[in-house]
């Protein structure tokens, strides 16, 4: 299995859910709201107001999935999020060795 995870826009969240509803085999999301700034190197700084209010709102999405979804899920995110402007976000992926979903039992 593999964790996806990654940082988007937030006006990108929609189309994003949209297409992954779509795509055979997807297990879910956990959405969550983030701010980042990006590195010093990538952004030039105009004055100090720039450089103190950097961070800017984001939204981190974490997926558990089998590891034959796992680059379908990671195109999309990369095709669907990207607007070609610096900021528009990263996506990675780790290996899990072991996971459960959690629900009721019946008695």
């Amino acid at each position: 299995m593999m964790e996806l995870k990654a940082v988007i826009r937030p006006n990108k969240l929609a189309a994003l859910r949209t297409a992954l509803l779509e795509t055979p085999g997807f297990p879910g999301m956990t959405v969550t709201k983030v701010e980042g700034c990006s590195a010093p190197n990538r952004t030039a700084k105009f004055n100090i107001k720039d450089e103190l209010t950097d961070y800017s709102a984001k939204v981190k999405i974490e997926i558990v999935c089998n590891d034959e979804i796992a680059g379908v899920i990671m195109d999309r995110i990369v095709t669907i999020c990207q607007t070609g402007q610096v900021g528009d976000g990263v996506v990675w992926c780790t290996e899990v060795p072991k996971a459960f979903f959690i629900s009721k039992t019946s008695t």
